[in-house]
């Protein structure tokens, strides 16, 4: 059977007289820009992460890119990030003329080696940007620990991990700021591209909102030099919407996840799969289920060739790591090596893990990997 890699349709259909109820109020309203439906959203999104405040934004990539421009971040200015990430991670980095500085991660859960960081602190560094990728939190504790311990700023990339935790603490209240995408693919996604920014600091969350509008307060009045990173009304009412249904939707994919590990175990793969694994004091919200053949890139793209050609989605997230990117080629740290990294680039696969994932949809899945590493 065909088998996406994310099923959106069967999330919609759930809550489509609703979505179109809001959409329509919106519409009637006229008032598509920041407003009513954007404070009401930013107020309950903070909440749901235990933060004090939020700003909506319009993107994921703005998300990240606002929190250092808020700090003033720039030429001269270094910032430690993984060396595999989505791209966005180390690209608004460079886009403001800083510097990323590569780090290793860690195998065990994909980020960052929070014992190979201390050593890329220079007189330079201005922040460090854990990602908590594919939906599980780095070791916020430590990185914390050593943020404070020298003086630097720690911006979380959350834009994978909505709702996931950290000792019971959420992805977005474990730092100076949290950064999240919306992008229609995330566990709380929009209809296109949405963004926002959390923090507990008042002072930092207004400032936050300047930037948003080009540095505004009040109309025509520019402090600061921003952007246009606004939330559009309509995607902070649909993510509203949506809202109340994120913990179930979480829940779902972790059942899944449980189930697959169980299936996995039984189909005698052993060690040539290294399956994802939620750490102590962790609550993995399972954004992505990945798989890691310890065979090597050969298997790993055989297994996706099978998957694919027996129409059951898979994606490699991501198939080169940031140093390895062409345009990164000149940054110094690009030319050493991140033997994690280029293993996870090698040879990790995602698989369907969408809530509405049936078991027996599992059980097919399984067995066509199976079969391929047969």
């Amino acid at each position: 059977m065909a088998i996406p890699l994310l099923d959106l349709k069967q999330q919609y259909a759930s809550i489509r007289d609703e979505v179109l109820r809001v959409t329509s109020e919106v519409y009637d309203s006229q008032y598509f820009i920041l407003g009513p439906r954007v404070e009401s959203f930013e107020r309950d999104f903070a909440a749901y992460c235990h933060s004090k405040h939020c700003v909506g934004v319009s993107s994921g990539t703005d998300a990240l890119l606002i929190a250092l421009m808020v700090l003033g971040i720039g030429p001269e200015d270094e910032v430690i990030v993984p060396a595999y990430s989505f791209f966005a991670t180390a690209g608004v980095v460079h886009r403001l003329g800083a510097t990323p500085v590569f780090v290793d991660i860690d195998l065990a859960d994909y980020n960052i080696d929070v014992k190979a960081i201390e050593s890329r602190i220079t007189a330079r560094t201005r922040a460090i940007m854990p990602v908590h990728l594919y939906g599980q939190c780095a070791a916020m504790d430590e990185i914390n620990r050593i943020g404070h311990k020298h003086g630097i700023a720690v911006i979380e990339d959350a834009a994978q991990a909505v709702g996931a935790e950290f000792d019971g603490r959420r992805a977005g209240a474990l730092a100076m700021m949290g950064c999240f995408s919306f992008f229609p693919s995330k566990n709380l996604g929009a209809f296109g591209d949405a963004g926002a920014v959390t923090t507990e600091d008042a002072a930092l969350a207004e400032k936050l909102a300047d930037f948003r509008v080009h540095g505004m307060r009040p109309k025509y009045y520019h402090r600061y030099v921003g952007g246009n990173f606004r939330i559009d009304a309509l995607q902070a009412a649909i993510l509203h919407v949506k809202l109340p249904h994120l913990d179930r939707w979480a829940e779902g994919r972790r059942r899944n996840a449980a189930t697959y590990n169980e299936m996995f175990a039984e189909a005698g793969v052993g060690e040539r799969v290294v399956l994802p694994r939620e750490l102590p004091r962790r609550h993995h919200i399972y954004n992505q289920y990945i798989l890691r053949f310890t065979d090597g890139r050969e298997t790993r793209d055989r297994v996706l060739d099978h998957l694919k050609r027996a129409g059951i989605g898979c994606e490699v997230y991501y198939p080169l790591t940031l140093p390895q990117q062409e345009c990164f080629s000149e940054v110094p740290s690009a030319s050493e090596p991140y033997p994690n990294s280029e293993l996870a680039a090698e040879q990790t696969l995602a698989i369907p893990i969408f809530p509405e994932l049936t078991r027996e949809q599992q059980a097919e899945v399984v067995q066509e990997i199976a079969r391929a590493l047969a």
